[in-house]
């Protein structure tokens, strides 16, 4: 009886715990790290490997807790962000910020043991998104060009943790993920329009469901295509493509392409909703092709 009744309150409190961190996002960070670690490495250290993944989910995780801590009154405006650990009255803000600490602490500590350069930029990316990025969004839509830094800086931090040197390798990774930042961020922006107004957010460029926040969205879809075929004509250093797997990557790019001309064509929240699903998926697909490459060329 006593397992029976205390089952629920240990669930909710995982629960909870996921979702001050947003385990699920920060994981999908850790494979970005990871992808860029296996691009950027001679030989795989299992250990720097483990470090990298168990750093970079503490530093996405406390960057995420310290959002939720500062949006907690616009998140209880809205439908999607409402039943928030904070917002719902099921975590205090202290237990937040405590979490947040202990992450921020251990993940600049864990980066730090793979190379200095590792937890420079982790820290970085905490400063931007909590400082810089998280108040922006309620004064300009620019909010979303400051987040694309943070929010491209994984992939690259993966290859910075392999060399402990930041050059024109890492530098294309980056470039990459940051472009791609911008038409994710716009389809979630559309789709989650009426949500994101209720909270005061400016996450589209135009402020608007228009054909200007259209257009830019197939904008910066043909500028990710176009970086990340860069790699194939050998002028990237190490990082380097096979003409097999750049016409993949760029045929996945047209996938992702596809959906933003959709996007301006029928102009809905469906579309949105369809280009944010293909952008996630190009991401993750590309990760994989440039990995398997690298290990079979």
């Amino acid at each position: 009886m006593g397992r029976t009744s205390s089952t629920p309150i240990e669930h909710n409190w995982i629960s909870d715990f996921k979702e001050i961190t947003k385990m699920r996002l920060a994981l999908s960070v850790v494979f970005s790290s990871v992808a860029g670690y296996l691009l950027g490495v001679e030989t795989v250290n299992f250990t720097t490997l483990i470090l990298l993944a168990f750093g970079g989910y503490f530093m996405v995780g406390a960057s995420n807790a310290y959002n939720q801590i500062i949006e907690k009154d616009l998140d209880a405006l809205m439908d999607r962000t409402k039943n928030r650990p904070i917002p719902a009255g099921r975590m205090t803000v202290r237990t937040a910020f405590i979490i947040a600490t202990i992450f921020t602490v251990l993940g600049i500590t864990i980066l730090y043991s793979i190379n200095p350069q590792t937890a420079m930029f982790g820290a970085v990316s905490i400063f931007l998104y909590t400082c810089v990025y998280t108040p922006l969004k309620t004064k300009t839509p620019l909010a979303v060009f400051v987040g694309a830094i943070p929010g491209a800086i994984p992939f690259m931090l993966g290859w910075v943790a392999a060399s402990n040197d930041f050059s024109i390798e890492p530098g294309v990774l980056f470039a990459l993920q940051f472009f791609w930042q911008f038409p994710h961020f716009w389809a979630i922006g559309w789709f989650l329009y009426n949500d994101y107004k209720k909270g005061g957010f400016f996450m589209l460029p135009t402020g608007k469901q228009d054909k200007g926040t259209a257009v830019q969205t197939i904008s910066y879809t043909v500028w990710t295509i176009l970086v990340s075929i860069v790699p194939v004509f050998g002028v990237t250093g190490q990082l380097k493509l096979t003409i097999v797997s750049a016409v993949i990557v760029f045929g996945a790019g047209l996938f992702m392409l596809y959906y933003a001309i959709q996007l301006f064509k029928k102009m809905t929240e469906k579309s949105a909703k369809q280009l944010m699903l293909a952008s996630v998926s190009y991401i993750t697909f590309i990760q994989i092709v440039y990995v398997i490459d690298k290990f079979i060329r």
